[in-house]
């Protein structure tokens, strides 16, 4: 089907790919986006080609910025809620990731706080160990499975002495705390090799200068995230007030 073709009621034809290029996809990736209910049904032509047209292409753009800031799923999710009518289903599943937001927030601000007074040892920091642990008790402690423990050292994150006899993992006061800071961090969605440069600093100069830097840009990416789920929100609204569902999620005959 050319560009130019119109539909019965006179709207323009697009076709997937000038869908494509409006989002910066593939036309297979429209023709994805399509059974996969992401765009509105969309009538085919007596040759079996698929007719999309401009509403098609505000619910591709919809989709494309909801999945920056809730994530590709979520935004599936979304989108089919819409097109099938649902439209309070839509916007609870974009409340859900705004309150979720607003969780990692909440634990980033709390997981902060913890952090600085672990590294620093501090009197809010909880107490440390005084004899040296097997890795089981050290487990046993943070509330982890050993195996975690095992794979932060294999990442260089944790460094325990063996013992010169039995040749077991030998966990100091200053392992455990290292052990705690790493728990919290990934608990908090950080990478293992983000978690590096906190524990050298930490270790070189008692400080807590990059554990800070981490804290922040961790923060400064869920800004980025908030700022993009408001961009999804608008073309969202557009979608239900401009496109071929209204806001109170009807359907167009011409979409059916």
């Amino acid at each position: 089907m050319g560009a130019g073709v119109e539909r019965a009621d006179g709207a323009p034809a697009l076709r997937p790919v000038d869908l494509a290029r409006a989002a910066g996809v593939s036309p297979q990736q429209i023709r994805n986006y399509a059974d996969a209910g992401i765009l509105p049904p969309a009538p085919r032509s007596p040759t079996g080609y698929r007719r999309f047209h401009a509403g098609h292409r505000q619910a591709l753009l919809a989709y494309r910025a909801l999945a920056r800031g809730h994530g590709p799923g979520a935004a599936r999710e979304v989108m089919r809620a819409v097109h099938a009518g649902d439209v309070p289903e839509a916007l609870a599943l974009v409340d859900a990731g705004h309150a979720l937001l607003h969780e990692q927030r909440n634990a980033l601000r709390t997981t902060g706080e913890a952090l600085e007074a672990v590294a620093e040892g501090g009197p809010a920091a909880p107490a440390l160990p005084r004899a040296p642990l097997r890795i089981g008790e050290v487990a046993a402690h943070l509330g982890v499975r050993t195996s975690a423990l095992r794979v932060w050292e294999a990442a260089g994150l944790l460094t325990p002495s063996r013992d010169p006899v039995t040749h077991y993992r030998s966990y100091l006061p200053a392992d455990v705390r290292d052990a705690r800071i790493v728990h919290m961090l990934r608990q908090s969605h950080y990478l293992l090799p983000q978690i590096g440069p906190v524990l050298d600093d930490l270790r070189r100069s008692g400080g807590v200068g990059a554990l800070r830097t981490a804290l922040a840009e961790r923060g400064a990416a869920l800004d980025l995230r908030a700022r993009a789920m408001l961009e999804g929100a608008a073309h969202l609204h557009r979608y239900l007030t401009d496109g071929p569902y209204s806001a109170a999620g009807s359907p167009e005959a011409s979409a059916q």
